[in-house]
């Protein structure tokens, strides 16, 4: 049997069809960027990155993946075979520079069985986070005081009060032991799919396209996506979703074309709009179906809804 890797583009590929098969709609895949693919199934999001070697994920495409996760209140998630020379277990989580890392076949039980793993690795080797308030109920049905469970279990009566209090968390073969001793299900599965908190960042540069920010949008450039940048509208009378958005910067129409095509493809999924932001003096209100708004127009806007309403317009262009 041959032990030759898996080829990364031939993971991606499978996880593509895993989760198109079982009803999310996919993205194109994106090879050089801070995601190698977006997934949506009804209000779950992912923004998905495959590596073989998980140690390959580096702190600039963690903090990246969990801005643009963070704006469309997406879940970051990385997807690896190894880590250094070991291979990651399956249900087992593990994390890098704040994602939650996991194997293929956890995510195929995730998908395709509704399994969602238990267990994360963390220094000093695996644990599980219990119910505590399941396991103080269960404890007193069976008329047990904390040191009898204890005794049952093996550990001191101080780590069970810790256990039904949330102070601690447990080994896996303790928590399996108590389980047996209660006969409940007292472990919490690990929330795999939360929306990345706001953080202090270090490369975060702001003001681009300045035209966008003077007339009253955040703008937050990207370096390691198929955009430029995520623009949302800071002050209007109704909550404006944000927008993903693509620069001139003297690009020629190949590239432009090619950026629509991915912009079309992302918004698509993501569920928001896309916009190019051009320099020149050109009449197109479109590219590929993309709205163009130019900046001289933008300068003579008074407030984001005028923005908001141009790109209404134009957004059913041909």
């Amino acid at each position: 049997m041959s032990n030759m890797p898996i080829p990364r583009d031939q993971i991606i590929t499978q996880i593509n069809d895993l989760l198109s098969k079982h009803g999310f709609d996919t993205s194109n895949i994106y090879d050089r960027s801070c995601f190698d693919l977006v997934a949506r199934k009804e209000l779950l999001l992912l923004l998905m990155k495959v590596l073989v070697n998980v140690d390959g994920f580096s702190v600039a495409h963690a903090q990246e993946i969990k801005r643009v996760a963070r704006t469309f209140f997406g879940s970051p998630l990385l997807v690896g075979l190894k880590s250094k020379n070991e291979v990651l277990e399956e249900d087992v989580v593990y994390e890098r520079h704040g994602i939650p890392v996991i194997a293929p076949s956890t995510l195929r039980n995730i998908v395709v069985e509704g399994v969602y793993p238990e267990i994360f690795a963390d220094r000093g080797g695996y644990y599980v986070e219990i119910d505590g308030q399941i396991v103080k109920e269960m404890r007193e049905q069976h008329n047990l005081s904390l040191k009898d469970l204890a005794d049952q279990v093996h550990v001191s009566r101080e780590t069970i009060y810790k256990y039904e209090t949330g102070r601690v968390r447990a080994q896996p073969d303790t928590a399996f032991l108590l389980e047996s001793i209660l006969n409940m299900r007292i472990t919490l599965s690990v929330n795999l799919f939360a929306v990345p908190l706001k953080e202090k960042e270090t490369e975060v540069k702001k003001g681009e396209p300045r035209e966008l920010v003077d007339l009253g949008f955040g703008v937050i450039n990207t370096n390691r996506t198929p955009f430029d940048a995520l623009a949302q509208a800071e002050a209007t009378s109704r909550k404006a979703e944000p927008l993903i958005t693509d620069l001139e910067k003297n690009r020629n129409q190949k590239v432009l074309h090619k950026m629509a095509t991915n912009l079309n493809d992302l918004s698509a999924v993501i569920g928001t709009d896309a916009v190019f932001i051009m320099e020149n003096k050109k009449a197109a209100e479109c590219i590929d179906g993309i709205p163009v708004v130019h900046s001289w127009e933008i300068g003579e806007m008074k407030d984001p809804a005028e923005f908001l309403k141009m790109l209404a317009e134009r957004r059913e262009c041909n």
